[in-house]
């Protein structure tokens, strides 16, 4: 389509120049006149001769006519086609949004599509997560679409807005609204409309981080002081930061760091990390270890027993991270 667009402004331009030159020359018209009379033959409006035309300017004009029509129609048509297939198209991508956000099932919710939503939303993508962007603001909804990621146009503090996208079946949802009231708002609508679900919050204040923990958030990040914290990092520390940078990006090692829950049943439950030796068997390090009742142990001793509902830090590559979740997942399944 774009292309015939440009062989269209192509042939119009080429056929003012050659009409203009045309009446100048044959005619003797003045500049503009010719130009004029180009225009009106072009487009059949009728006004008549500017001037009178001699035998060589009929004949000149006639083919101006016969062309000039024929490029107007094929103009006409392309227009026509390109506002038809827009028109369709849109009503075609929103019934397959429909029917993908009717579909989903223990997705996440993504609530803003700001510069923090926006990397929280890539960074799903490149988790192969199923997600949903939801945002008020009509370009950005655009833009996430254009990133290949499901995106719906509506205000996400509104309830109808969450029961549309499914809270019910969903497993967590990024706060990731302009103010701290809306996240607010949103995560006590959120919720209220689903208790069990993961809840992670933006906050713009330091202050604000407590309230919107009362207020049901299960982790809450203060995009600017952690910018902060960072940047300080990397000239105070900077190997320390490198390191981490590595592996909480994924890249760079052929590592990543995950967490890993222990299901009910699996066979490795109730044993220390000295008898499962995961390290030599299976290739992944324990960084630490979340316990069923919140608490973090970190770096883990060899005598330290995992139990059902705990879930393991680890590191390592994908395959040996992947081999860690069958046996302790699918063990139990």
């Amino acid at each position: 389509m774009l292309h015939r667009l440009r062989l269209i402004a192509v042939s119009i331009t080429a056929f003012f120049v050659a009409g203009t030159l045309g009446f100048r020359y044959i005619e003797n018209y003045p500049w503009f006149d010719a130009f004029y009379m180009t225009l009106t033959t072009m487009t059949t409006v009728g006004y008549g001769e500017i001037h009178p035309l001699t035998q060589r300017g009929r004949v000149f004009n006639s083919f101006l006519i016969f062309f000039g029509v024929g490029l107007m129609l094929q103009t006409v048509t392309v227009i026509a086609q390109i506002v038809l297939e827009r028109e369709f198209g849109e009503l075609l991508g929103r019934r397959k949004s429909k029917r993908m956000i009717e579909q989903l099932k223990d997705h996440f919710i993504i609530c803003g599509f700001g510069r923090v939503g926006r990397g929280a939303a890539q960074e799903m993508q490149r988790a192969g997560v199923s997600f949903v962007v939801v945002d008020n603001d009509e370009h950005r909804v655009e833009r996430a679409m254009r990133s290949g990621m499901l995106a719906v146009l509506a205000d996400a503090t509104r309830d109808e807005t969450l029961r549309e996208l499914h809270i019910q079946r969903a497993k967590g949802l990024v706060s990731a609204l302009a103010s701290d009231a809306d996240n607010m708002f949103l995560i006590l609508s959120a919720k209220t409309l689903n208790p069990k679900l993961v809840i992670s919050a933006r906050a713009n204040e330091e202050e604000s981080e407590a309230k919107l923990r009362r207020a049901g958030a299960d982790m809450v990040f203060a995009p600017y002081y952690l910018t902060g914290h960072r940047l300080a990092s990397s000239i105070l520390k900077p190997h320390v930061q490198e390191f981490m940078d590595v592996f909480t990006k994924s890249v760079g090692l052929g590592a990543a760091m995950e967490q890993v829950r222990v299901d009910h049943g699996c066979e490795m439950a109730e044993k220390s990390l000295r008898d499962l030796q995961l390290r030599r068997e299976i290739g992944v390090i324990v960084l630490g270890i979340r316990r069923s009742n919140g608490d973090m142990e970190f770096n883990p001793a060899a005598d330290s027993v995992i139990h059902a509902g705990d879930y393991l830090i680890v590191m390592g590559e994908p395959q040996a991270l992947h081999r860690l979740e069958t046996l302790l997942i699918g063990a139990g399944a």
